[in-house]
């Protein structure tokens, strides 16, 4: 997927470790490690339980900078059986590189995976 989309820096999932969002799989350059909820994009995502898109995350309060050529993100929270197990995030060094096609389209990718752990007992005990 990561090759894939063109104008993209990093791609990767954040795990729910209450208190935080730990890191799991990624492609891109090294990242932070844990992200509080509430707290950046990616935290907030998961608190609000609803996809983020930021044109421009230096002017997002509370922004957590992992890599400081990223400029938009979107952040789609993973929900499985009613319950927050994670987020996908995806960086961008171009400003407003998603919008509201981008959107449903990583929504969706989102969804399919979500559908696919709920029939994989095994698979959704090992992400939660």
């Amino acid at each position: 997927m990561y090759a894939g989309i063109p104008d993209i820096n990093w791609l990767g999932i954040y795990v729910l470790r209450p208190p935080d969002l730990v890191l799991g799989p990624y492609q891109g350059q090294p990242a932070c490690v844990r992200m509080p909820l509430g707290r950046g994009v990616c935290g907030t995502a998961a608190e609000e339980q609803e996809t983020l898109r930021v044109d421009n995350v230096h002017e997002f309060a509370g922004h957590i900078v992992c890599d400081p050529l990223s400029v938009s993100e979107i952040v789609v929270p993973l929900v499985l059986h009613g319950r927050l197990v994670g987020v996908l995030d995806i960086d961008s060094p171009v400003a407003a590189r998603f919008g509201e096609t981008d959107q449903r389209g990583v929504e969706s990718l989102c969804n399919t995976f979500l559908r696919h752990l709920e029939k994989d007992a095994r698979g959704a005990a090992d992400f939660i």
